[in-house]
């Protein structure tokens, strides 16, 4: 079975459908790029990631509109990587991960799904209008869920696509002060620090050493002045909750990190976690589900872990 080729037809696929009515606004864009990153989740135990020049190659569909004669090229690639019942199992799962991206799938979503799931296990991919309507509700979810905000008019693109760094400015623009930084290192600072505020969040407090643990990293990982870690940590601890949705931050920060920064920026999470002097259960899974969405491997999620000795460990 290739998995590898599967997930990245059907990433075609999606943005297809999501091209069904002749366009797509920026939003929904942003929107179909978080959906995608939900679909290799599903395959993470076959070894699928999507390297960079997938991604590219994605890009590349969602840049101009998906015509009728494209479409259905893509259906028939789509049911030629078909073949086994394992690969049809994939795709179902990868398509049921995506329109539960955001928890809620509503009893119409549910008897689309079911066409759409007897349409691949019997190879009979006339399910093309279906599934457009299936993409654009869970595209339209995902719309909601990032944009309801005060003020979100201004700044609305940093909003969307980098909650800590449009924190950051409407705190700067407050105080009518500025940090000595360039703008793209901020945004990927502002990213670094709000993964490492999701850790700090999982058991739903965050006391002094966790705070200063996310602070000393961003000051050792990144290189930055303590001034600007202090401020970008505090900015990080107010935006980022237990409850927020990492899924756009992971894609961000993936998209403007190399590998060997995020295998390194693995142990900061977990030294992050350690810093109440024990890595529980639920931070151990917050984690490896950042692990999986930073695109690392199983095998760099333990090598980290056991780096924190097994006294400070829930498992």
């Amino acid at each position: 079975m290739d998995s590898h080729g599967l997930i990245l037809t059907l990433g075609k696929v999606v943005i297809a459908a999501a091209w069904a009515d002749g366009r797509v606004s920026d939003e929904e864009i942003d929107s179909v790029r978080d959906l995608l990153f939900y679909l290799p989740q599903v395959g993470q135990e076959h070894g699928v990631r999507l390297n960079e020049q997938d991604w590219q190659l994605l890009e590349l569909y969602m840049l101009t509109p998906v015509g009728e004669e494209e479409r259905q090229r893509l259906v028939v690639e789509l049911q030629g990587v078909l073949r086994h019942p394992a690969d049809k199992a994939l795709a179902v799962r990868a398509i049921e991960n995506m329109i539960m991206a955001d928890g809620v799938v509503t009893p119409e979503e549910t008897a689309v799904f079911q066409e759409i799931r007897n349409a691949i296990e019997s190879v009979e991919l006339n399910f093309f209008s279906q599934f457009s309507w299936l993409v654009s509700e869970a595209v339209r979810r995902r719309i909601a869920a990032v944009a309801h905000a005060p003020n979100r008019e201004q700044y609305f693109d940093d909003f969307i696509k980098n909650r800590v760094y449009y924190a950051v400015c409407q705190r700067l623009n407050m105080e009518e002060t500025q940090l000595n930084m360039p703008e793209q290192e901020l945004r990927k600072l502002s990213l670094a620090g709000g993964l490492l505020a999701k850790v700090a969040h999982t058991d739903r407090k965050v006391d002094e050493r966790e705070y200063e643990a996310v602070v000393q990293a961003l000051e050792n990982f990144w290189g930055v002045d303590r001034k600007t870690a202090v401020f970008v940590t505090e900015v990080s601890l107010m935006a980022v909750t237990a409850a927020l949705d990492p899924y756009r931050m992971m894609r961000q920060f993936t998209q403007a990190t190399n590998r060997e920064e995020r295998v390194r920026f693995l142990d900061i999470l977990f030294a992050v976690a350690a810093a109440d002097g024990c890595v529980g259960y639920e931070e151990m899974e917050q984690i490896r589900l950042l692990a999986q969405g930073l695109n690392l491997t199983h095998p760099e999620f333990v090598n980290a872990k056991l780096q924190i000795p097994r006294e400070q460990r829930a498992n």
